[in-house]
């Protein structure tokens, strides 16, 4: 199984200071939209679909005024997963499987640039989808995203244990080495994707945090900047604080490879 990790968006939020004398979340500073493709025998899985050719057609239909402003987005065609496909040598018509940590719109963005995908996502999200109770939800989930119909496939979170974590579910129509892990909080629904590769686990872990050195296991820190933002795009606060320090237990034991959606420090780790 072969992986390929790729940034499929950036953004340029503002905010933030020097914290301990170390660079921390400054005015123009870095976000990414990491993806990865998973060559899965004959067919392709990606693995978030960053913000979508559509963003780069109609910013502000596509992803809205106050996520443009918020993250100062500057999307391109040539940093579309779409793009970065045909770049591996690939058809978009390859990719049969798309799974998703949630349905925000800068991961879930790109899902009508491969229309004929099927894609996997935990019930909880999708229901928070269709019901959007709050006014974070119906700013956050874009409908026009969702507008070409996508092939769900969505799982309870519930399944067998996996590094500690209780939920876990094989997907359906894809191999025992990709998994959903049930990581709440960011939104009702949101999960992490594991990996197995030759080299051990990965866990994608989407926005369960957004620094890198947050899962630090004895001294965690994140510039005040980026944990306001943090703060503000939470869903329920207590599921997010809970899961993160899972994440750091499992960082500490060195079992797994862990990575978050917008960190370009740690999608250089994979890319040099």
């Amino acid at each position: 199984m072969r992986v390929h990790h790729f940034n499929a968006g950036t953004m340029r939020p503002f905010g933030g200071k020097l914290v301990d004398g170390r660079p921390g979340y400054l005015r123009g500073s870095e976000l990414v939209c990491h993806c990865l493709l998973v060559e899965a025998g004959d067919e392709l899985v990606l693995i978030e679909t960053g913000v979508g050719t559509q963003a780069a057609a109609r910013p502000g239909e596509w992803l809205g005024a106050r996520f443009r402003l918020l993250t100062n987005v500057r999307p391109t065609f040539e940093e579309s997963a779409l793009a970065q496909v045909k770049r591996l040598g690939f058809a978009p018509e390859d990719v049969r499987h798309i799974v998703l940590t949630h349905l925000d719109l800068d991961h879930a963005g790109g899902l009508a640039d491969f229309p004929h995908a099927t894609v996997h996502v935990y019930a909880e999200e999708l229901r928070s989808l269709e019901a959007q109770q709050t006014a974070a939800e119906r700013w956050r989930y874009r409908k026009i995203q969702f507008a070409h119909g996508p092939q769900w496939s969505s799982y309870p979170d519930t399944g067998e244990p996996w590094f500690g974590f209780d939920a876990v579910r094989e997907l359906k129509g894809l191999p025992p080495e990709i998994l959903l892990v049930p990581l709440a909080g960011h939104t009702r629904g949101h999960a992490g994707v594991a990996v197995e590769t030759p080299d051990g686990w990965l866990l994608n872990a989407g926005d369960s945090y957004f620094f890198h050195d947050e899962l630090d296991p004895v001294h965690p820190r994140i510039p005040p900047g980026l944990a306001f933002f943090e703060r503000v795009v939470q869903t329920v606060s207590e599921d997010r604080l809970r899961n993160q320090q899972r994440l750091r237990e499992l960082v500490r034991d060195n079992e797994v490879s862990v990575f978050c959606a917008h960190d370009p420090v740690e999608l250089r780790r994979f890319t040099g």
